[in-house]
């Protein structure tokens, strides 16, 4: 498995792993995505400014897709809670990531953030914020156990209510 920038031909099948981790969320009655995000142009923009991960299988197969940044995230500027490292410190944040179904259990978002971890820590920077769900167990398990801490509730921009955790690295 190999961890790369997404390009504009992964798109096709980012897409239907988007449109699969929808279907599981709704199945789970989970509302997050179900009002039309992430959505192919977010995808796209992504891919242009570098932002856009997918994980690939040995068959070339996208497999995992992620969104990670070190800019600021305009949502988490208002924290019902406190953030572990202040806000106005560089850090790093993942967006929209989603495992094909059949590769699911396997450890791959585990791989995606072991990657992001480490790209932050040749920058120096000691922080990866992320945000989901409050229903979204799952997710939240995960990182969790990759050692996040609950830090409180964030709000979308579209008003929606998150969990936000963070790790010190």
């Amino acid at each position: 498995m190999q961890i790369r920038r997404s390009t504009f031909k992964d798109i096709p099948e980012i897409m239907v792993i988007i449109a699969d981790a929808k279907i599981h969320l709704a199945a789970q009655k989970i509302e997050q995505w179900q009002n039309g995000y992430p959505n192919a142009a977010q995808v796209e923009n992504d891919i242009k400014i570098e932002e856009s991960y997918v994980l690939v299988s040995e068959e070339s197969k996208v497999v995992a897709t992620a969104m990670f940044t070190t800019r600021k995230e305009p949502t988490y500027k208002v924290i019902e809670g406190k953030w572990k490292v202040d806000e106005n410190q560089v850090y790093g944040v993942i967006h929209r990531m989603a495992i094909k179904a059949s590769f699911r259990k396997l450890g791959l978002a585990a791989q995606l953030f072991k990657e992001f971890h480490q790209q932050l820590n040749q920058k120096k920077i000691q922080s990866l914020k992320i945000d989901t769900h409050e229903e979204n167990v799952g997710m939240q398990s995960l990182i969790k156990k990759l050692g996040y801490q609950y830090c409180g509730i964030i709000y979308t921009n579209y008003g929606d209510k998150r969990m936000a955790f963070e790790k010190v690295l």
